[in-house]
């Protein structure tokens, strides 16, 4: 039976990809499945109804911040902070260097601002347009913007991800971050050195400052504008709590939009809301968008597959599969383990939320929860973008324009798993010799 639940859940989600469906569709008829096998093995409606809440509360404060990320991500536009950003730093791109650059400008951006689909958009967008005047190959151009685009999903103190992970394991966010870092730094040079390498052999042209020249013309892009990020990284530094520190940036963007740019208080509330759409019709594909209502469907998307933990939990549905699993850890590491169950669950899951979830409730009883926050971030985070039928991989390429060999080229997304399990092998080694 729990086989016959677990197969009918991935025949919806697949069907829901093959068909172009929202995969809302596939976890509301997900929860149903769950709530009838939970009826099916004896437990009361009520009693079902509970559990699903309970799935809920656990996840319950970072719905909360998706508000704020979507106010952010709209605001951070207006104000001039991104536009100011995009245009200075576009300007210091070397053709040579191109994949390295465009690669470390993503990877600032996305940690900046939490956000892998608004950084592809942005500048990942601008840096393809910049590698096909360079003749550039877009498989390495869009691999490089992937793996930086990514960055910030893994560890941003405004990453929707990082938060998830943190409300689930219980785990400090900012501890997980610092861990986050001292786990990343081989991945991360290998990553530029690739980057390097690869930007070095190919022939390249010339960058034309015409790219980019609309954001001078649709902004003021005075040095104060980029104060809004400054907040975030100084604030996330000092171990502010994510609320306070997402307020005030949201505070300190208002006030720009308002005195810097010009905006009037009803735009200014309509693009928080519903999001900021440029003065120039050229800004239009590369700055619109953010605002409270782009948040509505990751919160959906949340609300909803938070239920099936406690679910999951409270009918035992996993228990098979957690026994499984737990024999696997014996064999190849607890972490070995989590990364072949992150590795299925991305395959089948289609986002991101879930697969971290999934993997979760199979792999959390052979770990400490801090080991088990950074194995998250080290496995389902990274491993999602890899899958192309993926919304965290269909999404990022289908806005680059990139083709899907792209994906091999996002080596920063799979040297942090590897380098993480050769870790974890290497210390399972020693302990046996020292035995």
């Amino acid at each position: 039976m729990e086989w016959a639940v677990l197969g009918g859940f991935c025949a919806l989600l697949f069907a829901s990809v093959a068909c172009g469906f929202s995969i809302l569709w596939a976890l509301l008829g997900g929860y149903l499945l769950f709530f009838a096998y939970g009826l099916f093995r004896g437990h009361r409606p009520a009693a079902l109804a509970r559990m699903s809440f309970q799935g809920i509360r656990t996840v319950g404060h970072i719905l909360f911040l998706f508000l704020l990320i979507g106010m952010i991500t709209a605001l951070w536009r207006a104000s001039g902070t991104i536009p100011f950003l995009i245009y200075h730093a576009a300007g210091l791109i070397s053709p040579a260097l191109f994949p390295l650059l465009a690669f470390l400008l993503c990877t600032a951006m996305s940690f900046l601002t939490g956000t892998s689909f608004g950084t592809a958009a942005t500048v990942g967008t601008i840096c393809m347009t910049m590698a096909a005047a360079m003749g550039l190959s877009p498989v390495l151009a869009a691999g490089a913007i992937l793996s930086g685009s990514f960055f910030g999903d893994r560890c941003s103190p405004m990453s929707t991800s990082a938060l998830l992970v943190s409300a689930l394991t219980e785990t400090d966010l900012y501890a997980n971050l610092k861990a986050m870092v001292r786990t990343a730094w081989v991945p991360l040079v290998l990553t530029c050195g690739i980057y390097l390498a690869g930007g070095l052999t190919h022939r390249t042209g010339t960058f034309s400052p015409d790219i980019v020249a609309p954001f001078a013309q649709g902004f003021r892009l005075h040095w104060v504008s980029v104060l809004p990020a400054v907040v975030i990284v100084v604030l996330s530094l000092l171990k502010c709590k994510v609320k306070v520190t997402m307020g005030l940036s949201i505070l300190c963007s208002a006030v720009l939009c308002l005195a810097l740019q010009g905006m009037r208080p009803e735009e200014l509330l309509r693009a928080a809301l519903v999001g900021y759409t440029p003065a120039l019709p050229e800004l239009t594909k590369l700055l619109a968008g953010g605002g409270v209502v782009s948040m509505a469907k990751p919160f959906c998307i949340v609300c909803i597959s938070s239920t099936f933990s406690g679910l999951f939990d409270g009918t035992g549905l996993l228990d098979g599969l957690k026994a499984a699993t737990h024999r696997l850890a014996e064999r190849v590491t607890p972490f070995g383990s989590l990364l072949a169950v992150a590795a299925v669950t991305c395959l089948i899951a289609c986002n991101q939320t879930l697969a971290i979830l999934l993997s979760h409730s199979l792999c959390r009883e052979d770990f400490t929860q801090e080991d088990l926050a950074i194995g998250l971030e080290n496995t389902a985070v990274v491993l999602a973008p890899l899958v192309p039928w993926s919304i965290a991989g269909a999404v990022p390429l289908a806005t680059l324009g990139a083709p899907t060999a792209a994906l091999a080229a996002a080596c920063y997304l799979y040297l942090i798993p590897l380098w993480d399990l050769a870790v974890h092998l290497r210390k399972r080694r020693l302990t046996a010799k020292a035995r």
